[in-house]
């Protein structure tokens, strides 16, 4: 069950930020629809973030082909997911 459904249309749930020297960081189709809001995935430090990665020889995440947390449609996948990882946890 997901406890985010009622978000689409939410002031919440986007925002962009066009004066920022690095808009867009990533290149979506949709650049009115680019959220910034998860500027900084908050999944980054998860293996099973969903997203498009690779490792750097540090093993650093290298997400710069992955503009998953930037499209605004996947409000509700982020926050679904977040929650279920606070719930692995025992948050």
């Amino acid at each position: 069950m997901s406890y985010f459904t009622d978000w689409q249309n939410k002031g919440y749930a986007f925002f962009q930020n066009t004066n920022c020297e690095y808009f867009p960081c990533h290149s979506i189709e949709d650049s009115e629809g680019f959220n910034c809001l998860f500027c900084f995935c908050p999944l980054y430090g998860r293996e099973d973030c969903g997203g498009t990665f690779y490792y750097l020889d540090d093993r650093l995440k290298d997400c710069s082909a992955c503009a998953i947390p930037h499209r605004r449609e996947v409000y509700g996948q982020m926050m679904e997911r977040l929650r279920h990882s606070a719930n692995k946890r025992g948050d």
